[in-house]
């Protein structure tokens, strides 16, 4: 899937990757796509519950190589 911007919360603990990436969503206009890769276990619950609470899109995740990957659409 495309993205518009891509951040690098790899080696970064919780809360950081939610930070970052709210800051980063901030930055989009509505409907741009932000890819996250991390490597915090916690992030798959952690970026579940941001998409939950903040009305962002979580459009997939996954991972591969101990990597995490979020792509969220901005409301």
């Amino acid at each position: 899937m495309e993205f518009d911007k891509e951040l690098d919360a790899r080696g970064l603990n919780c809360p950081l990757p939610i930070l970052r990436t709210k800051k980063a969503l901030s930055e989009l206009s509505s409907g741009q796509v932000l890819r996250v890769v991390a490597t915090d276990p916690g992030a798959v619950r952690d970026f579940e519950a941001f998409a939950r609470q903040t009305g962002n899109t979580l459009l997939d995740s996954g991972e591969a190589n101990k990597e995490f990957f979020f792509l969220l659409r901005r409301k």
